[in-house]
């Protein structure tokens, strides 16, 4: 199967480390042209520079912007023309707490990020691949949005809204040539994760285990899934190779959730 993605311009949101970094890498190692974004320019020099040490020919581009606000976003559409690709990455828990201890802020907060970046970027960057019969809009979400976490609630609704918005807006193209998918990760040995275990005072393996055990006991591989294992995924769904794949939310996610569906 060839997965070649020369001539193709995508952006990552979020791409300066973790599942967002390892899929602008594997995007440009398939000779895409790749926008990194990240927070700082600093970070999104850094990524660049981590992707050219591995692949000296790879075509990149840096754009510093949060994408969780709606400023950060314009600031990304007045740099960021056209593109064939967009994955909408950018993500995460902004507060581990009860139900009952959630704020409104937190709540309007994990949307913000989770939520609302992929629809600011997704609705300007749609109507162009629509024009041109070809795109390819992946949004990342979690098995959190379809198994709720009780730690973390307001993010397991936020990713299941990512997860509902990849299936609508892929109905809005019938018949065309541009597919909308969601990717649904389980927990994924990151640059988040990592600072978790350090915190934790415990060896990577046994948190690993204990997580595992306690709070992903449905887990078939009975591991952490790793970066590589999601960014194959995303790069397949961009490819012209998925083209029969649409309106699907897919699983990278070691089996947690139980259902064959």
């Amino acid at each position: 199967m060839k997965l070649d993605l020369h001539g193709r311009t995508a952006l990552v949101s979020g791409s300066t480390a973790g599942i967002g970094f390892g899929i602008a890498r594997e995007l440009a190692a398939q000779g895409a042209l790749v926008w990194v974004n990240g927070r700082t320019e600093q970070r999104v020099e850094q990524a660049i520079a981590a992707i050219y040490k591995e692949y000296p020919d790879a075509r990149l581009r840096g754009v510093a912007a949060d994408v969780t606000t709606a400023e950060g976003a314009g600031q990304v559409i007045a740099m960021v023309d056209t593109l064939d690709i967009l994955v909408n990455n950018v993500g995460g828990p902004t507060a581990f707490k009860a139900f009952v201890d959630l704020t409104d802020e937190d709540w309007r907060r994990v949307f913000d990020v989770n939520v609302l970046s992929g629809v600011r970027l997704t609705r300007h960057y749609l109507p162009a691949m629509r024009e041109r019969n070809w795109g390819r809009v992946v949004f990342i979400a979690s098995e959190s949005g379809v198994q709720m976490p009780p730690e973390f609630m307001h993010y397991g609704a936020a990713k299941a809204a990512v997860i509902a918005l990849a299936r609508g807006v892929a109905e809005t193209l019938v018949g065309t040539g541009v597919t909308v998918n969601s990717v649904l990760p389980g927990p994924t040995l990151s640059e988040v994760l990592g600072k978790a275990i350090a915190a934790s005072g415990k060896s990577a393996a046994e948190f690993e285990r204990e997580l595992i055990e306690k709070r992903r006991s449905t887990s078939l591989i009975h591991r952490f899934t790793s970066i590589d294992e999601v960014a194959n995924m995303v790069v397949y769904l961009c490819s012209e190779a998925s083209s029969g794949t649409h309106g699907a939310a897919l699983r990278v996610e070691g089996g947690i959730i139980k259902s064959a569906f």
